[in-house]
């Protein structure tokens, strides 16, 4: 099913979400797939779409900070960054203080949260409280910022929110990820956010 990134496509892509559904959707970087992320059996289905590896954990959406300090620890440089970048193109390394969320997501100790700087996809969280978010893509092939571009061999999922081509400064790269380790910025991943402006 495909819907348009407005109230009434928002409201049945969020419905499908909630009720254990896989969705694609746009961000601010490229296109994500995604699910509840409290949600085990949802969760399994992203790393079968994508093929990916089970010992690589998926990062989550949130639509605020406000939401990730329900379940995460934030120290002060890392409130800072996300105080300075969110919304926006940079997921940060946390702490996990959720137990229902580790559960699901096969975490450890921590969790990779970003509040993304796109429109449809805040809405979306808006409604879905957070999401799973991770490149809609087989795992170690191309993302896509061109709904017309989503491979063929991605399938399985249950809703897709056209939003049309992702434009924005991220050119089609993922998010930067970082991590505070004793209130130094380590980055684990190059995305969109370019490092200068991350240090």
């Amino acid at each position: 099913m495909k819907v348009a990134c407005d109230q009434f496509g928002l409201r049945k892509a969020a419905t499908v979400i909630m009720g254990g559904g896989v969705a694609i959707f746009p961000t601010d970087t490229v296109y994500g797939i995604g699910c509840d992320p409290r949600n085990a059996e949802s969760v399994k289905r992203i790393y079968s779409i994508k093929s990916r590896d089970l010992s690589k954990p998926l990062p989550v959406l949130v639509y605020s900070k406000e939401v990730a300090e329900k379940i995460a620890v934030f120290d002060d440089l890392s409130s800072r960054m996300a105080a300075k970048f969110w919304p926006g193109q940079l997921t940060i390394i946390l702490k996990v203080k959720d137990s229902q969320l580790k559960s699901a997501l096969g975490l450890q100790e921590k969790i990779a949260v970003r509040v993304p700087g796109h429109k449809c996809t805040l809405n979306l969280l808006k409604m879905c409280d957070m999401l799973v978010g991770t490149s809609a893509n087989i795992s170690g092939h191309e993302s896509f910022t061109d709904p017309a571009q989503c491979p063929d061999e991605l399938f399985n999922y249950d809703v897709f929110v056209d939003g049309g081509v992702v434009r924005g400064d991220g050119g089609g790269k993922a998010s930067t990820i970082i991590e505070s380790i004793n209130e130094k910025i380590r980055i684990l991943r190059k995305g969109s956010l370019d490092m200068e402006s991350v240090l």
